[in-house]
């Protein structure tokens, strides 16, 4: 991790940052296609809300993301980030074989970094992150520019794949 001492902007991926309409198709499949899903990722379209947002942010804080996303999507979502002239920062995504709620392993990692740096704010579409996040009591910007499909909502409460 960088020396910077400037508090964290944490900033979620999907529909925070990249808008994942176009693969929210293989989650509404029996069984869902979470290969597709996660294989189309680099061609999200980027959310110009979210990227003004940390772009913004960059000018007092040092940008970092955290992602429900898979370890095995790395390469691809830094590409992406890169891609998107996005501030190059820590990536903060879930194990593999991980299958926890994202509002359990998000505000987990909160927790942790905030008891080396200042969070400024998480920005993160999804409610249930963003309430329990509240609770812990973090700044919370509640990234509500994308449309989000009931499958994708489901897939990150019940079975913590993104």
């Amino acid at each position: 991790m960088t020396d910077d001492k400037r508090p964290l902007a944490v900033f979620d991926l999907d529909n925070t940052l990249a808008d994942t309409a176009h693969r929210q198709k293989y989650l509404e499949r029996k069984p869902r296609d979470w290969n597709a899903f996660f294989a189309a990722a680099p061609h999200d379209p980027p959310l110009a809300p979210g990227i003004e947002l940390a772009l913004a942010s960059a000018k007092e804080c040092e940008v970092v993301y955290l992602t429900g996303r898979p370890e095995r999507c790395r390469a691809d979502t830094e590409a992406w980030l890169a891609r998107q002239g996005l501030p190059a920062g820590r990536v903060w995504m879930r194990g593999n074989a991980d299958r926890r709620p994202a509002r359990r392993t998000k505000v987990e990692i909160l927790r942790d970094l905030a008891r080396k740096r200042e969070i400024r704010m998480l920005v993160d579409d999804d409610g249930l992150v963003c309430a329990d996040a509240a609770r812990a009591g973090f700044t919370v910007v509640r990234a509500d520019w994308a449309d989000t499909s009931e499958a994708l909502k489901t897939a990150q409460e019940k079975e913590g794949r993104t």
